[in-house]
């Protein structure tokens, strides 16, 4: 990253990278979790399956999923690459039984994939 020591260059640097936030999420449907477990676990759960029918991620017509952490952070991901990060869990032992009674199938995905 370049330095640079003039206030206006850095606050028009920050406005575009503002621009370009409003313009990535207007008119898109955003899935927001908050995952009470990740930061003790080091995972947050994706649910794809639960009470015997395609739920979760597997049905979600947003564009991107959004998580909450406990700590303050989030992570801001599109669908399609949070479906990619999954896919490659399913059938190990990261793809878990969870939700109300054990009902739902998800996938346990280490934080560190979200962070790559």
């Amino acid at each position: 990253m370049i330095f640079n020591n003039d206030f206006k260059y850095d606050l028009k640097v920050g406005q575009v990278a503002e621009e370009q936030l409003a313009e990535l999420l207007t008119n898109k449907k955003i899935e927001v979790k908050r995952d009470l477990k990740a930061i003790v676990t080091g995972n947050i759960y994706v649910e794809y399956f639960s009470r015997g029918k395609l739920s979760g991620i597997s049905r979600s017509e947003a564009d991107y999923y959004c998580y909450f952490l406990t700590d303050g952070r989030m992570f801001l991901i599109k669908t399609e690459e949070l479906k990619n990060l999954c896919r490659v869990y399913i059938g190990t032992s990261r793809d878990k039984a969870g939700g109300d009674s054990n009902t739902s199938k998800g996938i346990l995905l280490p934080l560190s994939d979200l962070i790559k």
